[in-house]
């Protein structure tokens, strides 16, 4: 982007013109709720290489360390990947949107957004976690750019279709397993875990090799497990965004509490179906059909978590709680990365190399530390600049223009 071609703007308040809209506090908010389970889902793994091999660590095995897994199969794991790429699918009708204000085609600007989303995800893939999902996003925003003219109930019917199909696939597998008479193979993950362990705890390069070492079975199981979802839960947000879901909150408070009635409960209960069909029994059949409970029941809880929490924030307390997380999910994408960042300093070789070294519930008061820290230092950073520093440089590809680096306020003092 040369100064010649990038127009670049006159003053703060040209940037804040006709071309910007009020921000949905809610969605922001969310945004950052949605962080705050993603770090807990994604530590569990720089935490322990018995998690990449789906056995827990002997090393733990207590009723407390036992606990701890609980509470991350039941109220975390899937469910908030899946809130995430609802949110995508609903912040992409606002990018439509920003560039009909902007007078700017949309299709080449969400081009080079993805393109800019896929190297981002490649870098924070081999560098800090393999299981990044921004590559996966990209890919998909292809699909979702395609399908972009669909009718709100149209975009629902297919994604239900998607998640049909998903549990489906899971369910043949499972019958499949159990015919062919699969059992465990503990003793071989277990032998597994612990020679990962030693490359995690060893040098940059032992990182980065055991890193790629592991990617393509982490491929596959975004492929088969994680995309359909993604998917479905885009094309959801897509529906969402076309009716302006979340700009009529207030009129939906009465259908939110019974959403909210149902979801939780039947999240909660399929969360623990999940829990108990998967931990301790993977290489099973049994395991293989808990990932069809699993494909089933996120979209629910993480439905019954976004009810809950949009009539929470129209309290005083869930208002001072809307305010905390929103700056966060302002910034998500840098938060997300430096998520990474954190984790691969405590648990690899690249800093404490803390991996193996923790149990479960000690893991989960890392991460309320560690999200505590992300909520003031978003809300310090955001007092000063714009965007986040991810988000300037990401926006900056999309709009092909240098969009301004410091708030009126910070550029004026």
């Amino acid at each position: 982007m040369s100064a010649r071609h990038v127009p670049r703007p006159t003053s703060a308040a040209s940037a804040a013109g006709a071309a910007r809209a009020p921000r949905l506090l809610d969605v922001d908010a969310l945004r950052g709720f949605a962080l705050l389970g993603i770090l807990v889902v994604n530590s569990t793994f720089f935490a322990s290489a018995f998690a990449i091999y789906e056995v827990a660590d002997p090393a733990f095995s207590g009723p407390l360390d036992d606990l701890g897994r609980w509470i991350v199969a039941v109220l975390f794991t899937s469910k908030f990947y899946v809130l995430f790429s609802f949110l995508f699918g609903y912040s992409f009708t606002l990018q439509i949107d920003a560039a009909g204000r902007a007078g700017a085609p949309f299709v080449p600007r969400f081009l080079r957004r993805l393109l800019g989303l896929f190297a981002i995800g490649a870098a924070h893939a081999v560098l800090l976690w393999q299981g990044d999902i921004l590559t996966t996003y990209a890919v998909l925003g292809l699909v979702l750019l395609a399908l972009r003219g669909l009718s709100p109930r149209r975009a629902v019917r297919i994604a239900g279709g998607i998640v049909l199909l998903s549990a489906l696939f899971f369910l043949v597998a499972g019958l499949d397993e159990a015919a062919r008479g699969a059992t465990a193979d503990t003793a071989e993950r277990i032998r597994g875990a612990t020679d990962a362990t030693a490359y995690w705890r060893g040098s940059v390069g032992d990182v980065i090799a055991q890193r790629l070492s592991e990617m393509p079975a982490t491929a596959a199981l975004l492929l088969l497990l994680q995309a359909p979802s993604a998917l479905a839960m885009f094309l959801l947000g897509l529906a969402a965004g076309k009716v302006r879901l979340f700009a009529r909150t207030d009129e939906l408070l009465p259908v939110l509490r019974r959403v909210a009635a149902v979801c939780l409960p039947v999240g909660v209960a399929a969360g623990g179906l999940y829990a108990a069909m998967t931990l301790g029994q993977a290489g099973t059949p049994t395991a293989t059909f808990g990932a069809t409970v699993d494909v089933l029941g996120s979209p629910v809880l993480a439905t019954g978590y976004v009810a809950a929490l949009l009539l929470l924030f129209r309290t005083a307390r869930g208002g001072r709680l809307r305010a905390a997380l929103a700056p966060a999910g302002r910034m998500a994408l840098s938060n997300y990365v430096l998520q990474s960042l954190v984790l691969a300093l405590l648990f690899t070789g690249y800093g404490l190399g803390l991996v193996g070294h923790l149990g479960p519930l000690v893991v989960l008061g890392v991460c309320a530390a560690i999200f505590a820290g992300q909520l003031a230092l978003s809300a310090w950073w955001l007092g000063r600049h714009r965007y986040g520093p991810i988000e300037w440089a990401l926006r900056a590809l999309t709009t092909w223009s240098w969009p301004p680096w410091r708030t009126a306020r910070a550029a004026a003092s």
